[in-house]
């Protein structure tokens, strides 16, 4: 079997989470950043791990991955020393379940809106319909982390890893978390800056802040 390889962009929050999941886990994977850029993500080679040419891209032997929740679930199930960062346990395992569909349906296709309004649509503003829906998102947020350190409760799980990634990007750059308003997600954000290898999500965040802002008016 050959090495773990993770393709990715740091300043990508989904390839992100998946950052953070392989340092959580202590992992040895050869990182292979694409440059999207550039359209390393649509060449023929790259198109054959993953046809959506997406980033993240995990490649584990011949088996490939994309969707940086698949990913994270499967290098925790396959290579965690424990399974606390994605429960076993059917209920608890659930309510992860369910925060990272609360990413990937609500949370990152709001920001993803707004990005490809400015990247690709020419915007030279954030959009207030669309900034609204981000709030609308930190509010449920707000309510989700009621009574608990965590997303899913009050142990760290690849949830707070999809969610921080995608969090802090849009706190950086398109709509902050304003700490009298949303007073647990602060508390949550500071919480998760606290981890010893959360600087690999501060990178791709402060690039994320000057790609959004090079596109503001």
């Amino acid at each position: 079997m050959g090495k773990l390889k993770l393709y990715y962009a740091q300043v990508s929050p989904a390839a992100r989470s998946s950052l953070l999941t392989i340092e959580a886990l202590g992992l040895d994977v050869e990182l292979i950043p694409v440059n999207l850029a550039a359209g390393e993500h649509r060449t023929p080679q790259f198109l054959k791990k993953n046809p959506l040419h997406t980033v993240p891209t995990l490649e584990d032997g011949d088996f490939h991955l994309f969707d940086s929740h698949a990913i994270n679930a499967y290098l925790v199930s396959k290579y965690g020393k424990d399974d606390s960062l994605y429960p076993k346990d059917p209920e608890k395992r659930a309510i992860v379940d369910q925060r990272l569909h609360f990413d990937s349906g609500i949370v990152f296709p709001r920001m993803g809106a707004i990005v490809v309004a400015l990247l690709r649509g020419g915007a030279k503003t954030i959009e207030k319909d669309k900034a609204d829906l981000v709030s609308q998102a930190y509010q449920s947020l707000e309510i989700l982390l009621e009574g608990r350190k965590y997303v899913a409760g009050n142990e760290l799980t690849i949830a707070d890893f999809s969610l921080i990634a995608t969090v802090s990007s849009l706190n950086s750059a398109i709509v902050p978390v304003a700490s009298n308003t949303y007073p647990r997600i602060s508390e949550w954000l500071s919480r998760m800056q606290a981890l010893p290898y959360y600087k690999t999500n501060q990178i791709g965040v402060d690039q994320f802040k000057g790609m959004i802002q090079s596109k503001l008016a």
